[in-house]
C-alpha cells in the first residue's frame, strides 16, 4: 500500500515540475475536485451512447479523440434522434468551435513548437482552460494545464467505458434522469454568455431560428441553421463595443503574455 502511494505522489511530483517553481502546485487539489465532477458526465455519456445504439469501441474512440462532453453529447442525440451522419457531425464541430477561442488566453501555457502545441491541442477544454488561466505563474499556468488536461482525459475515457458496460444495466437513460443531461450541458454554457446584450441577442436569434426551421429539418439541422444568428450578435457587440464573454486576459503590467 506504501509503495502505490509513493508512484502516486512520484506522479504528481513528475507533473508539477512543469509548474510552480516553489514546488507549492496549487492546482492539485482543484484539478482532482474538478475530476470528482467530471465523472459523472462521463459515466451518464457512457450510458446515453449505449442507449443511441454506439457500440463500446465507437464510444471508446469518440471519448479519447474528441474529448469534449458537449460535442460528444450533441453528436449521439442527433443520432439518437434519426439525424444524419453529417448533422451529427456538423453539431459537435460547431459545439467543439468554441474551443478555438481559447487559443490566445491559453498561449502562456503552451508550448512554442508547433508539433507540442498541437499535442496540446487536444487537452485545450473549458476545465483545462479555467484552471491554467486561474494561476498567477506562468510555470503554474503550464502545469495546471498539463496536470488537468491528461487527468480529466484519463477520467473521462474510464468513466465512459464504466457508463457504456453499466447501459445494459441501467436502462433506458429515461428511467434515471439521464436524458437531461445534455441540456444541462448547453443552459451551462449558455448562461455566462447570457451577462452581455451580444449574448442574450445570440441566444434569443438561436433559439427563434431553430424552433422556426425545426419542423421542416431533420435532427440537429436546427443547431447547425442557428449559427446565423450570430451576425446581429457581432453587430450588437461592436456597436456597445463589449467584450467576448468569458475574456479573461489581464492588461495589468508586469503579468504573463
Amino acid at each position: 500500500m506504501r509503495a502505490r502511494f509513493g508512484r502516486i505522489s512520484r506522479l504528481a511530483g513528475l507533473s508539477g515540475r512543469l509548474g510552480s517553481s516553489n514546488g507549492s502546485r496549487p492546482y492539485l487539489r482543484d484539478c482532482i475536485i474538478m475530476s470528482l465532477a467530471v465523472a459523472p458526465t462521463g459515466v451518464t455519456f457512457g450510458v446515453v451512447a449505449d442507449a443511441a445504439g454506439f457500440d463500446l469501441a465507437r464510444i471508446v474512440v469518440m471519448s479519447a479523440l474528441v474529448f469534449t462532453g458537449a460535442s460528444q453529447f450533441a453528436a449521439v442525440g442527433v443520432v439518437n434522434d434519426g439525424g444524419s451522419g453529417g448533422a451529427a457531425v456538423g453539431s459537435a464541430l460547431l459545439l467543439a468551435a468554441r474551443n478555438a477561442l481559447y487559443g490566445p488566453v491559453m498561449r502562456r501555457a503552451l508550448p512554442t513548437s508547433a508539433p507540442a502545441r498541437m499535442g496540446a491541442a487536444q487537452f485545450v477544454i473549458d476545465e483545462t482552460t479555467a484552471l491554467s488561466t486561474a494561476q498567477t505563474d506562468r510555470r503554474d499556468a503550464a502545469g495546471a494545464f498539463w496536470f488537468s488536461g491528461v487527468i480529466l482525459w484519463l477520467v473521462w475515457n474510464a468513466c465512459s467505458v464504466a457508463g457504456a458496460l453499466l447501459g445494459a444495466v441501467l436502462g433506458t437513460p429515461e428511467t434515471w434522469g439521464l436524458d437531461a443531461a445534455f441540456p444541462a450541458i448547453l443552459v451551462a454554457l449558455l448562461a455566462p454568455h447570457l451577462r452581455t446584450a451580444a449574448g442574450r441577442t445570440a441566444a434569443l436569434g438561436a433559439a427563434a431560428v431553430a424552433l422556426g426551421v425545426a419542423p421542416v429539418t431533420g435532427a440537429g439541422v436546427p443547431i447547425l441553421v442557428s449559427i446565423v444568428a450570430l451576425a446581429p450578435a457581432l453587430w450588437v457587440r461592436a456597436r456597445r463595443k463589449e467584450p467576448p464573454a468569458g475574456d479573461t486576459r489581464d492588461d495589468t503590467p508586469g503579468t504573463a503574455p
